[in-house]
């Protein structure tokens, strides 16, 4: 997964030095302060959407704790600038050869792969690995990683520079497997699609710590995959439960919080839930059609969550969502919002609060959860899930792997066992 873009953007922290020490939290509950501070290095896209959310968790979890962090964000690696809207977001960045080569790959993908056909299903797969191993150079050449005890990579794009000879311990947090999510994309011929997932497959199991944005997808990729498991230390998505939750309100209503971009989300299937139901209000972007009929609300914080009684949503029924997650999933939970899922997506039981339907089902559930008592006790329930969610929870594997020796934690059992 790279988790959906679409809602109000997610603040940055303010620029400091590279590396910075953490501070407490509070007399209450501060978190332990590690004996031997570790320098970190994370490497992500910050998007300003859900794909920064967990690289700026981690950077917070370890500066609390006394860690070393600098943060890297690669989203305009070959760009003049990462301002949004500015010129130079368009100009190549360096005359150095690697950069001005990421430069023109990003500009024949955009031109080869996005809007005509045959290059979306036949180009991607030489654009994606060109674009891999031009990061990697780069990176490695900019980074200094023996400068770190622990490297940290948050995205597919990067995780090259991950096999680059380096004292530092690393670690590759996985969204979701990368091949397969670009074959379902339509982006691979089938033979390109076994190559890259043959490249992924050895890339997953040397890695020597790997992760994934949800355990289920670990699970996928030991069973589709066949990867061994053996390096996995499972750092699950997590959230920050609301003081404030959401309260009973009739007729209940449903929000939907997320991108309207992805081929992943089944907009055909929102826009009909939408003309079915008149209280489902829709935020992200970009704008739909209007003919679609959705109720599009424009784009909004999770906060507004709190004034909705469902969260909502919808994905296709490719095999890599039936096992995957959906980081708004998460937005909905810390609300205390039971969550209305498709009944095709598995591994439910992992994310108590939530609530499957099917498009023939959808009013009927919604109904049968407008009695307060029974709304009440489902979204007891998707609070509660929130809260053994809590980033402090998810994160603490990657605490044990910097500040204590041996296995960080046990690899997730193989689906059916």
């Amino acid at each position: 997964m790279n988790p959906a873009r679409g809602t109000t953007p997610v603040a940055h922290p303010a620029p400091d030095p590279d590396l910075v020490t953490g501070a407490d939290t509070g007399t209450d509950g501060v978190p332990p302060r590690a004996a031997r501070p570790r320098r970190v290095l994370v490497v992500a896209q910050l998007d300003g959407f859900a794909n920064s959310v967990k690289p700026l968790a981690i950077q917070r979890f370890l500066r609390e704790r006394g860690h070393h962090v600098r943060l890297v964000d690669t989203n305009c690696l070959a760009r003049a600038s990462s301002a949004p809207g500015s010129l130079g977001r368009m100009l190549p960045g360096s005359a150095r050869p690697a950069r001005l080569a990421l430069y023109a790959n990003d500009v024949a993908s955009r031109l080869l792969t996005r809007r005509w056909e045959f290059g979306r299903r036949h180009l991607s797969y030489h654009v994606l690995r060109t674009d891999h191993r031009l990061r990697r150079r780069i990176l490695a050449d900019d980074l200094g990683l023996d400068d770190y005890d622990l490297v940290i990579c948050e995205t597919p794009y990067d995780a090259g520079v991950l096999t680059t000879p380096t004292t530092a311990d690393t670690l590759y947090d996985c969204p979701n497997p990368w091949a397969d999510e670009v074959w379902y994309e339509g982006r691979l011929t089938p033979r390109q699609h076994r190559r890259f997932r043959a490249w992924e497959t050895r890339f997953l199991e040397d890695v020597p710590h790997l992760s994934f944005s949800w355990e289920s997808y670990g699970r996928y990729a030991q069973d589709r995959y066949g990867i061994s498991g053996r390096n996995v230390v499972q750092l699950n998505w997590g959230c920050t439960p609301a003081p404030r939750r959401a309260r009973f309100a009739d007729p209940p209503r449903v929000a939907y919080l997320g991108s309207l971009s992805s081929r992943f989300i089944d907009l055909p299937l929102l826009a009909r839930l939408s003309r079915r139901f008149p209280f489902l209000d829709v935020y992200g972007g970009p704008p739909p059609d209007p003919a679609l009929g959705i109720n599009h609300r424009g784009y909004a914080s999770p906060e507004v969550l709190a004034d909705y009684q469902f969260g909502l949503i919808t994905c296709t029924r490719d095999l890599l969502r039936q096992e995957g997650f959906s980081a708004k999933h998460l937005h909905y939970l810390e609300q205390g919002l039971p969550v209305l899922v498709p009944a095709w997506r598995r591994h439910l039981d992992l994310l108590r609060g939530s609530v499957p339907y099917t498009e023939d089902t959808f009013g009927d559930v919604v109904a049968g959860l407008s009695d307060p008592g029974r709304w009440q006790r489902a979204a007891d329930e998707a609070y509660a899930q929130a809260r053994r969610l809590d980033w402090h929870r998810t994160l603490e594997p990657l605490r044990r792997l910097l500040e204590e020796p041996g296995p960080a934690a046990a690899p997730p059992r193989r689906a059916g066992t």
